[in-house]
């Protein structure tokens, strides 16, 4: 079915990209300003020796800008909170410990309820950061470190609307979750076990042993094994593919492919065939555990459907096929 293109509406959304890009293009600036280099880094520091949480707060479309970065401090290793400014100032102080940081998002820096907020902060001797579009803000006045995400304008043709302010303080949001994360060294492992459910769960906490065959559905026939019996191990087993061992110790691959290649050059004397006359003396072995994902990249890169699972001594322990990783939605 055809779609209508209307050309304003390109126009229109083309402008607005434009504009947050010339704002981050200006944020990306100041990192090469002495004063702010120096209040991102000191922010950094502070946070990474923080004994206690991160309070991020603000109100409006702030404050759900203020709600993202909580939830990317803690998949990142940074223990947040998230607080909305109006109901700090009804009842819900009471989430600040002694340790604690605030981090406050505003553009104005002059809201009420950031107002009200304030004094209680102070009069717990909780630190405070702000992310804020003004610098002569009370805010900005009263906080330890503030972070300068003023914009030139909103991407709002009225200049009214949170679009490049609110881009900008989630991108320094990110900048500090990340920077923390890498002064952390904040594994893969470490964050499998923050993200443990869905697609990303199972990309990193997925382990080969979790969804290979083993025991006696492993398709293994000895080095000297007939044809015949080759045969008969790929086709019961209906992986496509037989481990050969040598002393019990993996020797080689058999694929159905490897069949059929050799039923093309040679129909005669195939009685005599051995499982070591036509095996890949070298097939890819892949630990059970490593995580499945890296059994996928193995099979992609080397054209594959099947791995051969060894153990130390280069024991079969079982096989891995694309297909299970395909049902497991890797």
């Amino acid at each position: 079915m055809s779609r209508s293109i209307d050309s304003e509406n390109i126009k229109s959304g083309r402008k607005v990209v434009a504009v947050e890009k010339n704002s981050i293009e200006d944020l990306l600036k100041r990192f090469s300003e002495k004063k702010f280099s120096a209040l991102f880094s000191e922010t950094v520091e502070l946070i990474f020796r923080c004994k206690g949480k991160v309070v991020v707060t603000g109100i409006g479309k702030s404050g759900i800008i203020a709600n993202k970065i909580a939830a990317t401090f803690n998949s990142t290793g940074t223990y947040a909170l998230f607080l909305h400014s109006a109901d700090s100032i009804h009842g819900d102080m009471g989430v600040f410990r002694k340790g604690d940081i605030a981090l406050i998002i505003s553009k104005s820096g002059d809201t009420t309820e950031i107002r009200q907020l304030i004094p209680a902060l102070k009069l717990m001797n909780i630190k405070i950061i702000s992310i804020s579009g003004n610098q002569e803000s009370e805010l900005a006045r009263v906080s330890d470190i503030v972070l300068d995400s003023s914009v030139k304008k909103e991407a709002c043709p009225h200049n009214l609307a949170p679009t490049s302010s609110t881009t900008a303080a989630l991108v320094l949001g990110d900048a500090i979750a990340i920077a923390l994360l890498e002064k952390r060294e904040f594994t893969s492992d470490n964050f499998a076990m923050v993200h443990p459910g869905g697609h990303l769960g199972k990309r990193l906490l997925l382990k080969v042993d979790d969804i290979m065959t083993k025991d006696d559905e492993i398709p293994v026939v000895a080095s000297n094994a007939k044809l015949k019996d080759v045969i008969y191990m790929i086709s019961s087993k209906r992986l496509g593919c037989t481990c050969v061992t040598s002393k019990s110790r993996i020797a080689g691959i058999i694929t159905d492919g490897d069949i059929r290649r050799l039923l093309e050059k040679n129909l005669d004397g195939l009685n005599e065939i051995k499982a070591k006359d036509i095996m890949n003396p070298n097939p890819k072995i892949i630990s059970k555990e490593m995580p499945a994902i890296t059994a996928l990249e193995i099979m992609e890169k080397n054209k594959i459907t099947q791995l051969i699972v060894g153990d130390r001594s280069k024991k079969p322990v079982g096989m891995i096929h694309m297909h299970r990783l395909i049902e497991e939605g890797l």
